[in-house]
């Protein structure tokens, strides 16, 4: 493996329920307190944390004996410069991958399973005892990768924002967005609760959750995209949230795919308060209100995840 030390190998973590506690209330005592007087067990929120922490010391040592290391934290992801040699080692649940990816172009992503008793996992392959392995494989160029497509949206004023799993568009709170929808040659007014556009990646998350809605409403027994649709696959999914008829709006274009050749176009009808947020993370969004056009379409930047 001399050539290891050519790679520097970035180990994203994100705080336990313990440490986010304590940030909260200062102190584990003050944190245990208000558990304990909530009837709430603080003994599993202590060996949640005491397993994390087991499992990043591993991880830690077993990357620093491969190459360079950098521990990188979560929240400081968004102004963090990876390199285009790195190689990213998450340490945490399907929603570290998932926000990991965003940030990267391309270096592959190696997601290890801190604590499989507790954690389904579904985006993370590995176990920490599985770590060596697969970045001797990685290194080698042996390591067997899925590819994933990311949604971007790109607002007429030049900003842009990548998803990984879905990309909301509509209101900041819970009122009707008002927009004009464009899509593969029809235009329509619609008022709803927004648009969630989803991809391969997310097909089995939020997506799912509104086909499950929908068949339940209109008596429907399947449907097609009930196990999602492939990560990789060059295609999104868009879906429109209550949509409501009325003499200006109409029901029309509620469902359907966005490719290359079909993207989605949105025109804010709205004096404020019109959001566009990726990830479920609505700290970070773009405004979309009145003047604001938004282009939903598949990135050029893709994900690398091994398995």
């Amino acid at each position: 493996m001399s050539n290891s030390f050519q790679h520097r190998f970035v180990l994203v973590i994100r705080p336990t329920r313990l440490q986010e506690l304590i940030e909260r209330f200062n102190t584990w005592p003050q944190a245990r307190f208000y558990l304990e007087h909530n009837h709430v067990d603080a003994q599993d929120y202590l060996n949640e944390h005491d397993v994390y922490q087991q499992r990043l010391q591993e991880a830690e040592r077993t990357l620093k004996s491969l190459g360079r290391f950098q521990l990188l934290e979560r929240r400081l992801m968004p102004n963090y410069r990876f390199s285009p040699e790195d190689i990213v080692v998450t340490i945490g649940q399907d929603g570290l991958v998932a926000n990991t990816l965003k940030y990267l172009n391309g270096q592959p992503v190696i997601a290890i399973n801190p604590d499989p008793g507790r954690w389904d996992g579904k985006l993370l392959p590995f176990e920490i005892g599985d770590l060596q392995a697969a970045v001797t494989r990685t290194l080698a160029g042996k390591a067997a990768c899925k590819t994933i497509s990311f949604a971007e949206a790109t607002t007429n004023d030049g900003q842009h924002l990548l998803a990984v799993n879905d990309l909301f568009i509509g209101p900041k709170s819970h009122t009707s967005a008002r927009y004009q929808l464009s899509w593969n040659g029809r235009q329509e007014n619609q008022s709803s609760s927004g648009i969630i556009v989803s991809t391969g990646f997310g097909s089995t998350g939020w997506f799912q959750s509104l086909l499950a809605g929908a068949l339940a409403v209109s008596g429907g027994e399947s449907h097609p995209l009930q196990q999602g649709f492939a990560w990789h696959e060059r295609r999104l999914q868009f879906t429109v949230r209550e949509p409501f008829p009325s003499r200006m709006t109409g029901t029309s274009l509620v469902f359907g795919a966005i490719t290359p050749e079909m993207p989605l176009t949105l025109e804010s009808q709205m004096p404020e308060n019109g959001v566009i947020f990726s990830d479920g993370i609505e700290s970070d969004y773009l405004a979309f209100n009145s003047g604001t056009v938004v282009t939903v379409n598949l990135a050029a930047t893709q994900g690398q995840l091994i398995v």
